[in-house]
């Protein structure tokens, strides 16, 4: 008697494993169907265009980040750090100039 139930048993998870399987693969169809005609470019010139100006918005994000980030570590430093941090800013560009003027 306890084969016949596991028996059956294991013909209700094969049921309910075939259902999930069917329904995971209907949901990843529709996820891999192609995009949307209007979401695609008509010329290769759109296509670049487009991809140019999400290129210089990102530039410009990340620059905007950038002196964000400049404040905050200028705000954090003292008077004496940022003093010593120009000076030694100004002196590496005196040394870069310098050996830039020099052929050895």
């Amino acid at each position: 008697m306890s084969l016949l139930v596991n028996y059956e048993f294991m013909i209700k998870r094969t049921n309910n494993i075939v259902i999930l399987l069917f329904i995971f693969s209907y949901l990843l169809i529709g996820s891999c169907a192609s995009s949307n005609p209007g979401a695609t470019y008509a010329t290769v010139e759109e296509a670049e265009a487009a991809r140019a100006k999400d290129k210089k918005a990102a530039a410009k994000a990340q620059k905007k980040a950038q002196k964000e980030n400049e404040k905050r570590y200028w705000k954090m430093q003292s008077k004496a750090a940022k003093k010593r941090i120009r000076k030694t800013r100004r002196r590496n560009k005196k040394e870069k100039r310098k050996k830039r003027g020099c052929i050895f």
